[in-house]
């Protein structure tokens, strides 16, 4: 939660990226309800007013255990949503890991109504993600391949592998 405050972007599993969606909104929403109150000064607020700010905050510190992040979302992120209503986030689905092939997600904030949305990578494929690492090994397999068919010298087995394979045979023969 914290990195996705500070971020507004951040990678993860499809199931982390749907469990912290649903935390962020709400989390988001009670920054979001007492940003009427935080557009005044501290000592120009009315206990009432005060309360509910602490309240608020105390709220979103039980969810996000950093300082910075509350202290960004009150700050930045609240007053940015104050017209929105919900969908504060969205998930972009990506390629498998290729560690483990699990599916992988894009969770980040909306950026607001009048802006344009923040380029992810420009439209060619990074060099530090999954799908650039992908094409560089399909890169490697296919010229691999292509210097063998070239007729690129082929190391074959030595004579004295074929004569121990031979050897193992006829033990597990008798």
């Amino acid at each position: 939660m914290a990195a996705l405050f500070t971020n507004e972007r951040i990678r993860t599993t499809d199931a982390k990226a749907k469990e912290t969606r649903r935390l962020a909104e709400r989390t988001i929403t009670w920054a979001r309800r007492v940003g009427d109150v935080l557009g005044k000064k501290p000592e120009r607020r009315t206990t009432e007013e005060s309360a509910r700010v602490v309240h608020a905050v105390r709220m979103a510190r039980r969810i996000v255990r950093d300082r910075g992040a509350v202290l960004k979302l009150f700050d930045e992120l609240a007053p940015r949503y104050s017209d929105r209503h919900g969908g504060y986030t969205r998930i972009v689905k990506l390629v498998q890991r290729p560690g483990d092939a699990a599916s992988m997600s894009l969770l980040e904030l909306m950026p607001e109504d009048g802006a344009a949305a923040p380029k992810t990578g420009g439209g060619g494929k990074d060099k530090g993600t999954a799908e650039g690492k992908t094409a560089a090994k399909g890169a490697a397999k296919a010229s691999g391949s292509s210097k063998a068919a070239a007729g690129s010298k082929v190391s074959k087995p030595s004579a004295e592998a074929s004569k121990k394979s031979r050897s193992s045979k006829t033990k597990d023969e008798k």
